[in-house]
């Protein structure tokens, strides 16, 4: 019998690839890998950029949204704070009545302009200010009545006692004394509204323009305005402004006795001088006042006086 012979089939013979040819299609693959990678980083970057920016403006816009809600408190508190003050003086009444106009018009820009930062900031500012000016009316009213009660009741001891007999003459003497007191504190002028703003000054001294910055200002100046008040003295009357530098220094041209004024049984150095001609009608006064030193960031501490006596106080805040 014939072998029957196995048959045992043939292996199929691979396509032989180069080496080169490998090795070009793994640096093909890495590049499309590494750049894959990169286009997922890029894109998920930019989600995560997007991301915080949309919640930053969620937050800036909720803090302005708060502060808004706040100054709008403020103003309604200090509309109802105005609205309790009360005088029977007709300037004084006519300011309180454009300052309550004023807080007014505020609440409704912030109303108006709740999503809007620098106005929110800038009705701060205002609000601040109007507080300030309000503590100056409580205490001018405070002492205007505190005189009407004065002048109302030695008026009251003059006419009693000008009832009884003519022999006590000490007595009417005394009474007479104590009344010419009361029209002397009457006489007193007072600076109303006073404000100090730092000035430098251009084209050659004619052009001033209002400076915060210390390094800057060349002078301070002080702008008020003196009341009418029909039972003072007319004529010049000299106008000082003594100013306490942050350091407790006052400022003044020269430290020397020509560079002094009285004030409250005391004496001081005085910044800044102007004489006015007073005729007993309101009258806007502006005075500059220099210093020997450069001016340095602080708060100053700003008087006024006349006739012997502070008449106004403010202040300033150099940066």
């Amino acid at each position: 019998m014939e072998e029957k012979k196995s048959i045992i089939p043939k292996e199929e013979k691979k396509p032989i690839i180069p080496k080169e040819e490998k090795k070009s299609n793994n640096k093909l693959l890495i590049i499309l890998l590494i750049l894959l990678l990169i286009g997922n980083g890029t894109f998920i970057w930019l989600w995560l950029s997007e991301r915080g920016r949309a919640n930053t403006e969620v937050i800036i816009k909720e803090q302005i949204t708060v502060e808004r809600d706040n100054v709008k408190t403020d103003l309604l508190e200090l509309q109802e704070e105005y609205a309790t003050l009360q005088t029977n003086d007709k300037a004084m009444q006519v300011e309180l009545d454009a300052k309550k106009a004023e807080i007014a018009d505020l609440i409704l820009q912030a109303e108006k302009h709740k999503d809007d930062a620098y106005i929110i900031s800038k009705l701060r500012k205002e609000t601040t200010t109007l507080r300030s000016i309000m503590k100056h009316y409580v205490v001018q009213i405070d002492s205007l009545n505190t005189l009407n009660k004065v002048i109302i009741a030695e008026k009251d001891k003059v006419s009693a006692d000008l009832s009884t007999e003519k022999g006590i003459t000490t007595k009417l003497s005394k009474d007479k004394d104590a009344l010419q007191s009361t029209v002397n504190l009457g006489s007193i002028l007072k600076a109303t509204k006073p404000l100090a703003t730092g000035v430098k000054f251009k084209s050659g001294g004619k052009k001033e323009v209002e400076t915060e910055r210390a390094s800057r200002v060349e002078k301070i100046k002080v702008s008020f305005s003196l009341g009418e008040n029909k039972i003072a003295k007319r004529g010049e009357k000299p106008i000082y402004v003594r100013i306490v530098s942050p350091d407790g220094k006052e400022i003044c041209k020269s430290p020397d006795e020509g560079n002094m004024f009285s004030f409250n049984g005391s004496k001081g150095y005085f910044a800044g001088r102007e004489i006015v001609d007073y005729k007993n009608e309101e009258i806007t006064v502006d005075v500059f006042c220099e210093s020997a030193n450069a001016f340095i960031p602080g708060k100053y501490l700003i008087t006024i006086g006349c006739d012997n006596v502070i008449i106004g106080e403010t202040s300033i805040n150099l940066k």
